[in-house]
């Protein structure tokens, strides 16, 4: 096994006139021995270039690569004791899987008892034994992609390396490959980086992930952590699907001495706001009551973003949702069925919202709902520094209970 530790990790490439343009701006990020590393971000945020750096197949402008306590920067890919899976599968065509499984270790000069034993260990935790004598252009995709994996396994190295190798993946094997590598990762107990734009692969497989942004890194943390703590505003709607809502408003004080969330600087009023909150045709109002509204205090009358995930905005008259302490109205532009459940999208005010509702909750479309937010759930966000500024989660981080939905 292999820790890896990446200290102000720079990569640049030139532009017209000289210019320098970083693809990885500085990262600082460290993989523990036999833990599974996931790096997830959109296209062109860097994640793919930083693994190649890792591997050596790019060269680091500055900062440092480290293996297993030993500064890579300048040694070559084939002495770094990693391993590579790439998106394409890069088999060698004319020869059988057993040959392109044993490839690398005949380069390497094993004894042909030795090569054989790695590529049949290799072959049964894979479930290839069968097509040891194929060529690449009699299996699947999933077949091959396997290969592709037993080749990097033959090898024993410190760091298992993984390109986005689920992308040319139909859905159904891909879900099946990531249960694969996730079972693969538990028996061998190797350090395994891997690279997807896939959020939910990422959520899936990752004992912890690394959300890049622009050459950044914008948070490191476990699953949940990441789901139910996001850092700022980019993982809020990068990592969860449907993402988590967020509406532009600030925190005012209305009659009463009462909060009010308010969207579009709308003044709120104990009468405008009907009690329990309100909506007009200019915004939003929501009133703020117990610990909720006491956590958001210190940013009354300050520009906010508020934040909710979709299982936390119901219909109300939804099944174990009747009593709720924040309700608006909202417009219903789209439905969209996903069988154990239906994505809602609705305008309210003007503000785009998702609730994620039983399947059985099928209103029509332009019809007029009655939403309430749970907002027990709920987060602020600063809308300059995009950064976390409160949240309240009462049960614990995961392990909380909405009504009528069961366990996080």
């Amino acid at each position: 096994m292999g820790r890896v530790v990446l200290e102000n990790l720079v990569k640049e490439y030139p532009e017209k006139k000289g210019v320098l343009i970083p693809a990885v701006n500085g990262i600082n990020l460290t993989v523990e021995e036999g833990e599974f590393m996931v790096l997830v971000g959109p296209s062109g945020c860097g994640k793919s270039t930083t693994l190649r750096m890792i591997a050596g197949l790019e060269e680091v402008s500055s900062g440092t690569v480290t293996i297993d306590g030993r500064v890579v920067n300048d040694v070559p890919p084939k002495d770094r004791d990693i391993a590579m899976v790439f998106q394409n599968y890069a088999l060698y065509p004319h020869m059988t899987v057993y040959e392109n499984m044993a490839f690398g270790l005949k380069l390497r000069k094993m004894s042909k008892a030795a090569i054989d034993a790695r590529v049949r260990e290799a072959a049964g935790l894979l479930g290839l034994d069968d097509y040891l004598d194929r060529k690449p252009k009699a299996l699947s995709g999933g077949q091959r992609q396997r290969v592709a994996v037993g080749r990097a396994i033959v090898r024993k190295p410190k760091v298992f390396l993984f390109d986005e190798p689920l992308s040319n993946l139909d859905a159904q094997m891909r879900a099946a490959t990531r249960a694969e590598i996730s079972r693969l990762h538990n028996r061998l107990g190797a350090t395994m980086i891997y690279v997807t734009h896939d959020q939910v692969e990422a959520m899936t497989m990752g004992d912890r992930i690394c959300v890049m942004k622009d050459g950044h890194v914008m948070q490191v943390a476990e699953p949940l952590e990441l789901y139910h703590r996001p850092d700022n505003l980019f993982v809020a709607g990068f990592i969860g699907s449907p993402p988590m809502n967020a509406i532009r408003g600030a925190i005012r004080r209305g009659a009463g001495g009462r909060l009010y969330f308010v969207a579009d600087e709308r003044i709120a009023q104990g009468s405008t706001a009907g009690g329990i909150g309100g909506e007009s045709s200019k915004g939003v109002c929501i009133q703020l009551d117990g610990p909720f509204a006491e956590s958001v205090a210190a940013h009354t009358d300050a520009p906010v973003v508020l934040g909710i995930r979709p299982e936390d905005v119901h219909e109300v008259s939804e099944p174990g949702w009747e009593a709720v302490g924040a309700t608006l109205e909202a417009r219903l532009e789209l439905a969209e069925p996903m069988g154990a459940e239906t994505h809602l999208h609705a305008t309210a005010g003007g503000h785009p919202l998702v609730a994620r509702v039983r399947s059985s909750v099928r209103p029509e479309i332009g019809a007029t709902l009655r939403l309430g937010l749970d907002l027990t759930r709920a987060h602020l966000f600063d809308p300059e520094s995009q950064r976390h500024l409160t949240s309240f989660l009462p049960n614990g981080l995961g392990n909380g209970v909405a009504p009528g939905r069961g366990s996080v």
